[in-house]
């Protein structure tokens, strides 16, 4: 790993500035005093200058030049024992790929002179690939001098011209002539193997049976006309699905027009307390209903087609013009996420179906933990070796930890002996990787007194997790980072942002903000894949199946994300606690879909760089207003006089919208907008991307450091306008929901192999306090500036329907209130002897039986359009009651209490551990008091069964009547916190949980029944005869 040349640390406020020396260890140089070369036998001889031969700089491998030479020209170009490739030496001819290297000792370059601008362009490139770096100097001049901070025996202070010792002048050969940014031309290496143009073409040549000779013309203009379709096209609902759906729509809201007059009209005066509760309740279900169903009015499908995508954009003999990517993964605690599970993530991503030039992979570390950045240094080793592996066999998913545990059997389908024996090894370096990552976590639970010490002795910067300075470590890159067959790795780049006391860092929205910023500096892709730490890309051609519509040219320029399904591992079979969450992904999301655009969910979304910024959609031409003559008053007026004005007018505007951003700039004050960094600024405006020409090398390191410093976001629109916005603890729906009111649309994507998948949490307890979060989040957006109820009327570009979808994200958990009441109602009219609702006749009651029938029939036929099982229906409705009763309530009032009395409330990091046992976590009980209110209305509700049956008996016969309606709302109520019970119960390996409910309500029922019976007293009827007499 080039990262060896040293780490530089330092903070833009401080003004301070230091480098570290040695960190990483060197690989040690193999002993050449035999002089006999390992390839052929014979001596290895001397150079040009009679000195000893050396071919490779990296480790010293015995081998002789003329064996140096034939592995140059016919050979892989790579060293033998540490695969880096072989660079010319002096007198060496030239071979394919000598182009990119600096021989500065040929007589080609005999009479170039570089100024001084290009040199420190290559000296910046090589930090940029092979250094460390903490904060940013206050001052951007070429000679000012920071001072050391980080004492140590191998630090030493810096100025803005970094010195490279003799192992970064060997890094710098293959860094020169490259930009930070480039769009070279296809190189051959894995993306070739995994589908270059050529061979997707032949493909789809086969498809098409045009392979002959005699039909090359025809299919080459064939392909031509199938690169010009559509990347992507709208699948709808088939009407005999979707037709009666909205039908049993409408009869539903009719019915419920008509229940809710009659259930108003027709009070009940003997217990007016109980009506009226029901009634306010029965309302509140009807409008939160109305605000859930009718955005799911239009759904849709889409469809995309990779082979037009590679057609277009990656043509043979031209460069590969498929967009970059900039894919952000962000982690806190890694003992709450472990590093082992992040080094999948990131695994995953860098061997992804993608050109390597356009991935750079951000990873965020807002914890500042050494335990992390070790693990990411593991992690970027173990890569060299697992993505030539992936992209050769083209393995899905790419996730080792995934992948290794599929149970197939590989030699059943005569898979070729070199695979078997290649994933066997493979999967041997995945068990020491994995150990070693262990070890690391297993050390860092117990943290020294002093701090943690690198390496070299130094200090860990991140010793104190809220006072440290910024770091950028670049592990892997496109000069510095190769795997073992030779072939280029996309970047890898740790970033912890910094962190002083009295900053507001704004937790997650912040560390984001952070990297859409370095990365702008850096890289700058036009978009832009955001991930949590636990979702690795499960499809390899993710990121492909999001340009089909990113940059489709009909479509794409008012796309400002495209949002994937999330998909979880590791759920039991059940999903007890509707972990997959498959009603909202797959009936609420795809009704969105058809009209503005689903809303962002936190992960598994690519961006439009452009749209974080703040920028409006392009607008779409308007059509022109009719003219005729005057005859004809009625359909127009003709405008005779302004024509030639209006022609130039039209000039006019079609120039100054080509200039629109040059305008901005005098119009607007970009320093109070994105802040006081003018190389970040400029990458704003740049909408294809790449890093601006007019910065040189030098000056874009100083800004990545200086755009991640803590004061950095002070007195501009960071978070406001700008990135992911603050104000809530669910960022992600308040980013979203300020793109859509711009007029910006959203895609949804799902693809046939789930595009990511991720971990949730499966214990009770912890499945409740995710669902607090992300409740709590909901009401602190209602009580906001930004609710959905009066935010964005002004410019009108959010459509109605996604209002209503917005509206229902902020007010779901307010509908808490009204299920507590009425899961109490129950209870309370079986203690009571009372009822919500008077004798009803028969006419009344068709409006009742009406009601059920259109709610069942919505949900199955719900259920047919969508393809969501029944069962995972049952279970979203379980845990609709189980979350509303709980962890929703809970969310309301800590919501009011930060409202109102201004007291906030943290919430926890979930923990994406696993457990060795499978599901072992499932029935792990972790007492909580989101458990209170279920179970309190649990005990109620099954006394009130026992208590009202009780009852019966005693009355008689007559009383039987009324009290099926009370034990059906209760049994309503049991049935849904079932789960929950469940789930309280723990592990039950020998008795069911039903039997044990069915034991203790049979049990009570015929306990009370024995003691009204009293077999052991003897009762009679009649007269007492002791008192009257024989003769009364």
């Amino acid at each position: 790993m080039e990262a060896s040349a040293g780490l530089v640390a330092g903070s833009h406020n401080r003004n301070e500035l230091v480098v570290i020396h040695g960190h990483e260890e060197h690989k040690p140089l193999k002993n050449l005093d035999g002089q006999v070369c390992e390839i052929c036998g014979d001596e290895i001889g001397l150079n040009v200058d009679g000195d000893l031969f050396v071919a490779c700089n990296e480790c010293g491998f015995p081998a002789c030049r003329p064996c140096y030479e034939y592995e140059r020209r016919e050979g892989t170009q790579n060293c033998p024992q540490c695969k880096t490739r072989y660079k010319r030496l002096k007198g060496s001819p030239r071979v394919e790929g000598d182009d990119d290297e600096d021989d500065l000792d040929d007589i080609e370059h005999e009479f170039i002179i570089e100024d001084e601008q290009d040199k420190n362009k290559y000296l910046t490139e090589a930090m940029l690939h092979g250094k460390m770096t903490y904060g940013r100097g206050h001052d951007d001049e070429e000679n000012s001098h920071f001072p050391p901070v980080i004492t140590g025996v191998r630090s030493r202070p810096v100025s803005g011209e970094f010195p490279i010792g003799s192992h970064g002048e060997q890094m710098l050969s293959s860094s020169l002539h490259k930009r930070v940014h480039p769009y070279p031309e296809a190189q051959d290496g894995t993306q070739k193997k995994e589908g270059g143009w050529k061979e997707r073409m032949d493909d789809w040549k086969m498809q098409q049976g045009n392979l002959g000779p005699e039909q090359e013309d025809d299919a080459e203009a064939a392909m031509l006309d199938e690169a010009r379709q559509p990347l992507s096209r709208k699948v709808p609902i088939a009407s005999s699905k979707i037709n009666p759906y909205r039908m049993v729509i409408v009869a539903r809201l009719i019915i419920l027009a008509f229940f809710l007059r009659y259930r108003i009209l027709h009070p009940v005066h003997d217990a007016i307390g109980l009506w009226l509760t029901s009634i306010v309740c029965e309302i509140w279900f009807a409008i939160s209903w109305i605000l859930d169903q009718f955005p799911k009015w239009l759904p849709i499908d889409r469809e995309t087609y990779l082979d037009r995508l590679s057609l277009r954009y990656e043509r043979e003999g031209e460069p590969n013009m498929l967009a970059p990517a900039d894919i952000f993964v962000s982690t806190v605690d890694p003992m709450k996420e472990p590093p082992l599970v992040t080094g999948n993530t990131i695994l995953s991503i860098l061997a992804m179906d993608y050109p390597v030039e356009k991935i750079s992979c951000y990873l965020s570390d807002d914890g500042a933990s050494m335990c992390t950045f070790e693990a990411m240094s593991e992690t970027a080793e173990f890569a060299r070796k697992w993505v030539p592996f992936c992209k050769k066999y083209s393995i899905e998913p790419r996730a080792p930890e995934f992948y290794f545990a599929l149970k197939i059997d590989y030699l059943k389908d005569k898979v070729q002996p070199t695979f078997v024996k290649e994933r066997r090894a493979m999967k041997r370096e995945y068990e020491e990787f994995k150990v070693r990552i262990n070890a690391i976590v297993a050390k860092a639970q117990k943290v020294p007194p002093e701090g943690w010490i690198m390496q070299d002795g130094t200090p860990w910067p991140g010793n104190n997790t809220r006072d440290h300075p910024g770091m950028i470590q670049v592990f892997l890159g496109h000069s510095g980072g190769h795997d073992t067959e030779g072939n280029e790795l996309p970047r890898l780049v740790y970033v912890s942002r910094e962190k002083r006391p009295g900053f507001s860092h704004h937790k997650k929205a912040g560390a984001m903000n952070a990297l859409i910023r370095v990365s702008a500096v850096l890289t700058n892709a036009p978009f832009m894949l955001n991930l949590d730490c636990d979702h690795y890309i499960n499809n390899s051609k993710a990121v492909r199946e999001a340009m089909c519509f990113l940059m489709d040219p009909q479509i794409g320029k008012r796309v400002c994300y495209v949002q994937f399904p999330q998909r979880f591992d590791g759920i039991d079979r059940h999903d007890r606690y509707a972990n997959r969450n498959t009603v909202f992904f797959d009936i609420n999301m795809k009704g969105l879909d058809g009209i503005q655009g689903p809303v962002y969910v936190g992960t598994g979304c690519v961006f439009k760089r452009q749209a974080l910024y703040g920028y409006d959609p392009p607008k779409e031409p308007k059509r022109p207003k009719m003219v005729t003559c005057d005859c004809c008053p009625c359909f127009g007026r003709r405008k005779k006089k302004n024509a030639k004005n209006g022609a130039v007018g039209e000039g006019t505007s079609l120039q100054g919208m080509d200039n629109e951003k040059e305008l901005l700039m005098s119009q607007m004050n970009f320093e109070k907008r994105f802040g006081q960094s003018t190389i970040f600024v400029t990458s704003t405006l740049m909408e294809e991307g790449g890093v601006p020409p007019s910065s040189s090398p030098a000056a874009l390191l100083k800004e990545a450091i200086h755009v991640i410093s803590c004061g950095y976001e002070d007195k501009t629109e960071w978070g406001l306008e700008l990135g992911w916005i603050y104000g809530s603890i669910t960022e992600d729906i308040l980013t979203g929901f300020k793109m859509h009111c711009r007029g910006w649309r959203s895609i949804y994507c799902m693809p046939k192999l789930a595009a990511f998948k991720g971990s949730a949490p499966i214990n009770l307890s912890d499945r409740l306090n995710q669902v607090l979060r992300w409740a709590l989040g909901s009401v602190e957006i209602f009580f906001s500036r930004h609710s959905p109820m009066l935010y964005g009327y002004k410019e009108g570009k959010l459509k109605w329907l996604e209002r209503f979808a917005y509206v229902n994200t902020t007010i779901y958990p307010f509908t808490s209130l009204a299920l507590v009441a009425y899961c109490c109602l129950p209870a309370i009219c079986l203690l009571t002897d009372k009822f919500i609702m008077p004798e009803i006749s028969t006419f009344a009651s068709l409006f009742f039986i009406g009601l059920f029938l259109s709610i069942f029939s919505t949900g199955i036929l719900e259920l047919r359009w969508s393809g969501v099982s029944i069962e995972e229906w049952w279970r979203n409705e379980q845990f609709w009651v189980i979350g509303g009763v709980s962890a929703h309530l809970f969310a309301v009032v800590q919501g009011l209490l930060k409202v109102l009395a201004g007291i906030d409330t943290n919430f926890t990091v979930t923990s994406k551990a696993t457990d060795d046992d499978d599901f072992g976590e499932l029935y792990a009980f972790k007492w909580t008091t989101l458990l209170i209110p279920p179970t309190t209305i649990l005990i109620i509700n099954l006394v009130g069964v026992v208590a009202g049956v009780s009852d019966a008996i005693n009355n008689g016969y007559q009383s039987w009547g009324p009290l099926f309606g009370k034990l059906f709302f209760a049994f309503w109520v049991i049935v849904h916190l079932y789960p929950f019970l469940k789930g309280l119960m723990g592990r039950q390996n020998r008795t069911p949980t039903i039997v044990v409910i069915w034991s203790v309500l049979l049990a009570s029922i015929f306990s009370l029944l024995w003691v009204r019976i009293d077999p052991f007293v003897m009762k009679t009827k009649g007269p007492d005869t002791k008192q009257c007499g024989i003769n009364c």
